[in-house]
């Protein structure tokens, strides 16, 4: 067991912590999700968030984004450059010194609704059924961030103090690529190491895919459709791009032999989601645009990974004489995430290892990440190793009736506040 012998000692008072502040946190994660924070409106949920820190006592820091040091970043991506009524909130709950560092970060912004008929209640009811509370964002990801509140909380109201600095992050921008995350770090934010609780059903992630989005235009020549003959399909062509873009998967996905992968059939996919093409019936379709993800290996560079789509492209140049004539245009567009790599060695990854069957009953499952964070951005950039793992599952994240077990965020809060007592190190009462 690693050292985490002092922080077992106090995981019956933690958890007696946690079950006496059971209803307190409950309703406060009601009011929450009550908030509809999508894209541009997260001030009030934001200000909700930095009172409730201002009342544990961190330093506070609130602020809008701006600035040519964000907007001119490379890692900057957002479809917006003003974020009036997108603030981002950190606080600081200061140790007395000697301790490591440790980054609590999680996103307020949540996708929009849909279609609300297909939802059984008011998508910001927050509504508790069962055990469960639902509302959009629920799962993704205010449950997690209520998980990180109550580790701090927890252990303040047990008089303890740390000798290490935590720094819980409210952040925006997540679901448009991490903007949110990159202003911080440009704050100057970093630490030791950091904790993104995404909903993983609380498996352990040392590592996560990345991604980022491509267009790609597809050349025809147009014809009336009478004589079709004479023109050339771009949806026919298109057919060749995509036959292109699947061997290009393959080709990525059968070299990657990282065992944190071998549950997932596609480790690191090529997503296509958009395709437009043609203006009429009667005439040959000439140009057909396809929109796209492409997933990035943790370790890769994202540059690599477009040189590689762009030599993929090229060879079918080779195959087929229009498009030498007629280059396919690549464009890479719209929102991207930073991959993440955290070794097994680490000693955030050996503490969270060592504590978690005490807390779950059960060995930790370690896996890679499908999908992209905001702790690949932490990893690279902040160098401030970012393992993700949290309450809540992926498969109700921006669906209807999106909900988040209860009785997972608590559990997580366990083993968020033991993980801080070990990396921080318990100072003692106050």
């Amino acid at each position: 067991m690693v050292n985490g012998v002092l922080a077992l000692e106090w995981q019956e008072r933690i958890r007696e912590q946690l079950k006496k502040d059971r209803k307190e946190a409950e309703e406060l994660l009601q009011t929450w999700v009550r908030e509809a924070s999508v894209q541009g409106e997260e001030a009030s949920i934001q200000k909700l968030i930095a009172n409730k820190l201002v009342e544990m006592g961190l330093e506070v820091d609130e602020w809008v984004m701006e600035g040519d040091e964000l907007l001119q970043h490379p890692y900057f991506v957002s479809p917006r450059t003003q974020f009036e009524g997108s603030p981002n909130v950190v606080g600081v709950w200061r140790g007395t010194g000697g301790g490591r560092s440790l980054i609590l970060n999680g996103h307020v912004d949540v996708v929009p609704e849909g279609d609300r008929t297909q939802w059984s209640l008011d998508p910001f009811s927050g509504e508790i059924i069962d055990g469960k509370i639902y509302g959009r964002g629920a799962t993704d990801m205010k449950g997690g961030n209520l998980s990180s509140l109550l580790a701090i909380q927890t252990l303040q109201r047990l008089g303890i103090r740390l000798q290490g600095d935590v720094i819980f992050q409210s952040v925006v921008e997540e679901e448009s690529g991490g903007a949110g995350t990159l202003s911080t770090i440009l704050r100057g934010y970093k630490a030791d190491a950091a904790l993104v609780p995404e909903p993983t059903n609380m498996k352990i992630f040392p590592k996560q895919q990345g991604s980022m989005w491509f267009r790609l235009y597809i050349k025809g020549r147009s014809a009336h459709g009478g004589t079709r003959y004479e023109g050339v399909s771009a949806i026919e062509k298109c057919v060749k791009v995509i036959a292109m873009i699947q061997q290009l998967e393959k080709e990525r996905n059968d070299r990657l032999e990282d065992p944190l992968y071998a549950k997932l059939p596609i480790p690191i996919p090529i997503n296509l989601g958009v395709i437009g093409g043609g203006k009429w019936p009667s005439s040959v379709a000439d140009l057909v645009t396809l929109e796209g993800r492409m997933g990035v290996a943790p370790g890769e560079e994202m540059e690599d990974a477009k040189k590689e789509m762009k030599a993929a492209i090229d060879r079918l140049s080779e195959e087929d004489e229009w498009f030498s004539k007629h280059p396919i245009e690549l464009e890479w567009y719209g929102a991207r995430w930073v991959p993440g790599d955290v070794e097994m060695e680490h000693p955030l990854m050996e503490t969270l290892i060592s504590l978690y069957p005490a807390v779950v009953g059960a060995e930790a499952i370690i896996e890679a990440s499908p999908w992209g964070t905001d702790g690949g951005l932490l990893t690279k950039l902040a160098d401030t190793p970012a393992i993700v793992v949290g309450p809540g599952v992926t498969q109700v994240a921006h669906y209807s009736d999106e909900y988040i077990v209860l009785d997972d965020i608590f559990t997580c809060a366990e083993l968020f506040a033991l993980t801080l007592l070990e990396w921080c190190k318990n100072n003692g009462k106050n």
